[in-house]
């Protein structure tokens, strides 16, 4: 009676031992599968956005954003010729910064869709994707496309 006693016990362990086993590997092999990768149009889209929000994010301890300093500019030089121009260089120096290679960047309230920033031939694109903020009464836009 005692050797049917430990056969069931050893049995019994084996069983669990090898239940362990399966539930581990069942683990490991969940864990282990790839996520699914953003498609390429998605990517095109989130640089479009994660540049907007950049440019309306803080840009210094006084806790100005960029569109906040070219709209001030814009405001402080009553929209002339020579403002525009300023706005038009700074906006190009940040966004060739963050090395974009087709971009449009304008402004579609006060200046009626003026164009600040270009790089590439707007014409040609055939996939745009557009990012917009406003800031008080200028509202911008932004159109990255490859």
């Amino acid at each position: 009676m005692l050797d049917n006693k430990g056969s069931f016990y050893i049995m019994d362990a084996i069983l669990a031992i090898f239940l362990l086993l399966i539930v581990f590997l069942v683990v490991n092999a969940a864990i282990s599968i790839p996520t699914a990768d953003y498609s390429y149009k998605s990517k095109d889209i989130r640089t479009a956005q994660d540049v907007m929000e950049l440019l309306s994010g803080k840009i210094d301890f006084s806790d100005q954003t960029f569109l906040g300093k070219i709209s001030n500019i814009l405001e402080e030089g009553k929209n002339s010729k020579k403002s525009i121009s300023e706005v038009s260089e700074i906006s190009k120096s940040k966004l060739d910064s963050y090395k974009i290679k087709n971009y449009q960047f304008r402004e579609n309230n006060i200046l009626k869709g003026k164009v600040l920033a270009s790089k590439g031939d707007y014409s040609k694109a055939g996939n745009v994707n557009v990012a917009a903020r406003t800031y008080g009464e200028y509202s911008y836009t932004l159109s990255v496309w490859q």
